[in-house]
């Protein structure tokens, strides 16, 4: 590595490690642990893909990636079929083992790795709402959902403490994986030594003191949470946690155990010199008592009108029925939470867009389950790797058609004339893929 570990820092693990600082700082030195997770979403979810090297054991699905691996500028990581994330980010969600049916929040979301584990693991049953307080952020968080392909996802952009007013007892489980020193980084991004100092550190503790706050009220009785941090210091993890506890003796700290992974006291932190994952801290949190998440509904905001049904109806796709709208937006949203002043960047599946009299469908609706009764046009690699760089092709195909490579939807295309005209969404277009 290019730049030393911080000197307060190394006194600071040397005090929590003892003996094992030596091995720490060894492993510190060492490179860092590449990992994917193939999206159980999308076809083919049970195969590896080509370049996992092992099973990440606390997360099904989940591999380590080879080191020199191009996988993130390949057709399929465009075509959604894994999500790139290092193995330890696995651990909270996995902790708070989110189940089809439930009302989830990830309350910090951004960029989207745990959501997207979570939103795979309800596969398509329930509401999971993904909040990013930066717009910036939660832009990135959006497209991450899309790509995934998560149907029953809300993305906000929000402050913590306005979703505690509008939702209290809201939720079954509550992810809150907070901002924090970033100490785990380290050996994955080296230039983040340079940023660090123990003010800086301890800088964190309020806000994340702040924001759990307005996640003890979003938690219905008996339900759960997760607090997670990608840090070492025992200021923002394990003495965090106990500050809350005091405050809070509706919670408990609940034990759990996953494959390589012994959180029986309720917290756990991953050690780089005792797992193979950059570092990272969880703790399960369980409010006491029983009861239903009250989550109130707020479809009268986005009723669609009778225009909007009547173009919908004479398109004639087959594809999920709209029951709301975002904008000009049909969306298909069994479930939608009462979103008064809340900035919203996605609401459940976007099927089409309305521009004057014509309908053009939405990225997403090719992205999640239920497209396959669009006609398909396969590509071959040149084609999916030209179609994803934004060209237009030569085909006979006549009107909307899936672009399909190998069994993965890549988007739209519009035949007309002998040719197929690329609606791949321009923000995604990218002439420097391989297959």
């Amino acid at each position: 590595m290019s730049l030393p570990l911080p000197e307060a820092f190394v006194k600071r693990v040397g005090e929590q490690l003892g003996p094992e600082l030596p091995s720490f700082l060894q492993a510190m030195e060492s490179p860092s642990i590449r990992g994917l997770r193939m999206n159980p979403l999308r076809p083919g979810a049970e195969r590896p893909f080509r370049d996992a090297e092992r099973p990440i054991p606390w997360c099904e699905g989940a591999w380590e990636l080879e080191k020199e691996s191009p996988a993130g500028i390949t057709i399929a990581h465009e075509a959604g079929r894994f999500y790139l994330q290092e193995p330890g980010a696995m651990i909270p969600a996995a902790v708070l083992d989110v189940r089809p049916g439930e009302k989830v929040l990830d309350l910090c979301a951004a960029p989207g790795g745990k959501s997207t584990q979570m939103g795979g693991a309800m596969r398509g049953e329930g509401l999971l709402v993904c909040n990013e307080p930066v717009p910036k952020r939660a832009a990135v968080l959006s497209r991450n959902i899309e790509r995934i392909g998560i149907a029953n996802a809300v993305v906000t952009c929000a402050w913590p403490e306005q979703l505690a007013d509008r939702w209290p007892e809201g939720f079954d489980a509550v992810m809150v994986d907070a901002p924090c020193s970033g100490e785990g980084m380290f050996r994955r991004e080296p230039e983040s030594r340079a940023e660090w100092s123990p003010e800086r550190a301890l800088g964190c503790v309020p806000r994340q003191r702040q924001i759990l706050e307005a996640a003890a009220g979003l938690v219905r009785p008996g339900g759960r949470m997760v607090y997670a941090t990608c840090t070492f210091h025992p200021a923002e993890n394990e003495e965090q946690v106990r500050g809350f506890l005091k405050r809070h003796p509706e919670f408990v700290l609940e034990g759990f155990r996953l494959p390589g992974i012994d959180g029986s006291g309720g917290m756990f932190t991953c050690w780089p010199h005792r797992a193979r994952g950059e570092g990272q801290f969880a703790a399960l949190l369980r409010k006491r008592g029983d009861g239903e998440a009250k989550l109130p509904s707020g479809r009268n905001g986005f009723r669609l009108n009778r225009e909007m049904e009547k173009t919908w109806r004479a398109a004639g796709w087959g594809l999920p029925d709209p029951d709301a709208c975002l904008g000009a937006t049909l969306v298909h949203a069994p479930m939608i939470p009462d979103l008064t002043g809340i900035r919203v960047l996605r609401l459940g599946l976007h099927l089409a867009e309305i521009r004057g009299n014509h309908l053009f469908p939405d990225h997403a609706s090719a992205m999640a389950a239920g497209a396959e009764t669009m006609p398909p046009l396969n590509l071959d690699d040149g084609e999916a790797l030209r179609f994803l760089a934004g060209e237009a092709m030569d085909g006979t195909a006549e009107g909307w058609v899936r672009m399909v490579w190998k069994e993965w939807t890549l988007g739209w295309g519009k035949g007309s004339g002998g040719q197929i005209k690329n609606h791949y969404p321009k923000g995604l277009r990218n002439g420097r893929l391989i297959p």
